[in-house]
Parts: structure tokens; C-alpha cells; sequence
């Protein structure tokens, strides 16, 4: 029954890990520590980006 309630409950709210087995817990973490590594990358290419920017548009040292 419990899977049923959760199936209607909106996309959007978090879901009740409580429930998770060990199996899926563990998934879970592996798939978070995958986005974290992307989005440590996406923060690394801006970064060079923003880095380069700057030095472009920075006023030379009189």
C-alpha cells in the first residue's frame, strides 16, 4: 500500500529513504557522488572561463 501512496504523491517532493533497502542506498549514494563529480566539472570549465574573462576585461596595471 505504502508503494501505491507513493506513486501519487507529486514528482517533486523528496522521497522517504527510510524505506530503501542497503542495495538501493548504496546505488544511490554511487549515482550522487557521480553528479557531484559532474557538476565539479562544470564548476572547473567555468571557473577557467570566468579566470579568462577577467583577464581579457581587467584594466592594465598603470
Amino acid at each position: 500500500m505504502d508503494d501505491e501512496l507513493d506513486q501519487l504523491k507529486p514528482a517533486g517532493l523528496p522521497a522517504n529513504k527510510e524505506h530503501w533497502n542497503i542495495e538501493d542506498l548504496n546505488g544511490y549514494i554511487t549515482a550522487l557522488k557521480t553528479e557531484i563529480s559532474n557538476v565539479e566539472q562544470i564548476v572547473s570549465e567555468k571557473t577557467k572561463v570566468q579566470m579568462a574573462a577577467n583577464a581579457l576585461f581587467s584594466k592594465p596595471a598603470d
